[in-house]
């Protein structure tokens, strides 16, 4: 009979599946190593874009932040402004107006009364003066309620003097300026 020795055969099928099963092992290391150096990357790539997107948009918002910051800042100087030019037509407005008052007072102001001292105090207006007797202050207030620019007449204090062979009075009257006053002088006017 004859004898075959299988044994180096087999080991040599042996050999070869390990040899191919480390080669289809290291070939797939290798493959693996690869995507996952390309998924690595790629990721590191998107990372990178989006960090550049993030510091675009950080320096588009700064330059927004600075803009709203000088809006802000010019809002404020125009409400500055648009109170300054409101307060300037006021007083535009209100520029004649003194000069009315003062005309009136002059037409008002009676024979025998003298004023010493004329004084705004908001919408009033406070007058002290010397008048030769009562009745030329009551015809002061009469004339100065019938007039345009004032209003309201209000003898405040009267104190009765003798000075020798003079009598005279000392008064303090308040009257308020009248707020209408151009309106009344245009319908007398027609």
């Amino acid at each position: 009979m004859t004898c075959i020795n299988l044994l180096p055969w087999r080991e040599a099928r042996r050999k070869e599946q390990q040899r191919q099963f480390f080669t289809i092992a290291g070939a797939a290391a290798i493959l693996m190593g690869v995507i996952v150096l390309y998924i690595h990357m790629h990721i590191g790539g998107l990372i990178d874009n989006q960090n550049s997107r993030n510091n675009y948009l950080e320096k588009e918002i700064a330059l927004v932040d600075k803009k709203i910051s000088e809006i802000k800042t010019l809002k404020a100087e125009k409400k500055k402004l648009l109170a300054r030019m409101n307060i300037i037509q006021q007083l535009q407005t209100r520029r004649p107006e003194i000069v009315h008052m003062f005309d009136d007072l002059v037409r008002s102001v009676p024979p025998g009364i003298y004023l010493t001292q004329a004084q705004q105090q908001g919408t009033s207006v406070v007058f002290e003066g010397v008048a030769q007797s009562n009745a030329r202050v009551s015809s002061f207030m009469r004339n100065l309620d019938s007039s345009d620019w004032y209003e309201n007449p209000r003898l405040e204090v009267i104190k009765a003097e003798d000075s020798g062979q003079v009598r005279t009075s000392h008064f303090v009257l308040r009257v308020h300026k009248a707020g209408h006053g151009t309106e009344r002088a245009e319908e007398k006017g027609s």
